[in-house]
């Protein structure tokens, strides 16, 4: 079989969705995650376990490990030359981050270090990552374009997603390592993240429990339907960064450079408040929410919006699930899973 793809974060919501899909295309996928207890571990061992029942024989291989780790991270290069990188590890959460940085610090700084390194030093020829729309922080000029500058975080899960960025286009311009860094926007659908909205409050919305609505109802998200942030990666994926040569030193363009590195937003361009999301998800669960409206929460921002255009524009794709079509089926998901 070919070199495998490594997937980081192979047991999470976003990269058990990117095995899949590689698995269903034929690729060799050689999975790594840390199976950490942010949230409930068995949640990452279901999605697994449906990762080894999508693959033949001898595609999919799960390393029970952190990235952090550089020793065995460089020997696991070593041992298996994967020659393409989809990197989705990190400790998630905006929140958490300001009760818990130095999990921030250790994976998103060190983590995202160790993979650049085994990168360069193995010949890997592309590097997928995950950035965060959060890297936009306190700016309100919407939509958000790769154009505009991210200097202005809210959290420091946000800084360090803007610090991964930096770091790729440092390997980028001195190893010419072609890195692609992709901002996702509030990313749902099934099998997702138990700490997010939608699962949220699709449990409470179950029990009959108060829900909590933040800055009193006044958000509205770019929500994301899962496969259309899949379909965005695998396109990036097969289509490795390169140095743009039109790029301007004189008025550097955020987005691309003069190295092999590219910076694309994955949103679905149609932001909603988020009572309308809301509305949705208790039409689709057949059940009445309870508001508890709450302020806005420190490193929250009041909204988010992509401006795909770059990323249309680079491999024909935009995001374009409407959200009632997502929604219902996140919904069935989640009835069946907690059935």
């Amino acid at each position: 079989m070919s070199a495998p793809v490594l997937v980081t974060g192979a047991a999470g919501f976003i990269g058990a969705a990117v095995c899949r899909r590689l698995l269903e295309q034929g690729e060799s996928v050689l999975g790594l995650d840390n199976l950490n207890a942010y949230y409930d571990p068995a949640l990452k061992q279901a999605r697994l376990a449906r990762l080894e029942a999508t693959a033949a024989p001898g595609q999919w291989t799960f390393r029970h490990q952190a990235v952090e780790d550089g020793a065995s991270l460089l020997a696991l290069f070593e041992q298996r030359q994967p020659d393409r990188v989809v990197h989705l590890a990190a400790q998630a959460g905006v929140r958490h981050s300001i009760e818990n940085p130095q999990a921030y610090l250790q994976s998103n700084l060190l983590g995202f270090g160790t993979v650049l390194e085994a990168c360069r030093h193995h010949g890997v020829r592309h590097l997928v990552y995950a950035s965060s729309s959060s890297v936009y922080g306190g700016n309100t000029n919407l939509p958000f374009s790769e154009a505009q500058a991210v200097n202005h975080p809210v959290s420091l899960y946000a800084a360090t997603k803007k610090a991964n960025e930096l770091m790729a286009h440092s390997y980028s311009h001195l190893y010419g390592l072609p890195a692609t860094g992709l901002r996702f926007f509030t990313v749902y659908g099934p099998w997702g993240r138990p700490d997010m909205a939608p699962m949220l409050f699709a449990r409470a919305i179950q029990a009959g429990e108060p829900i909590r609505v933040f800055n009193h109802g006044h958000m509205r998200r770019d929500f994301t339907f899962i496969d259309d942030i899949v379909e965005g990666v695998i396109r990036c994926l097969e289509k490795p960064a390169t140095a743009n040569p039109a790029f301007q030193a004189v008025s550097p363009d955020p987005a691309t450079s003069w190295a092999p590195h590219r910076i694309f937003n994955i949103g679905n361009s149609q932001p909603v408040a988020l009572l309308h999301f809301i509305d949705v998800l208790e039409r689709a669960l057949g059940r009445t929410a309870i508001k508890d409206f709450q302020p806005m929460q420190p490193g929250d921002v009041a909204a988010t919006a992509a401006d795909t255009a770059l990323l249309e524009a680079w491999v024909g794709f935009r995001p374009s699930t409407p959200l009632e079509q997502g929604v219902e089926r996140f919904a069935r998901w989640y009835r069946d899973y907690h059935a």
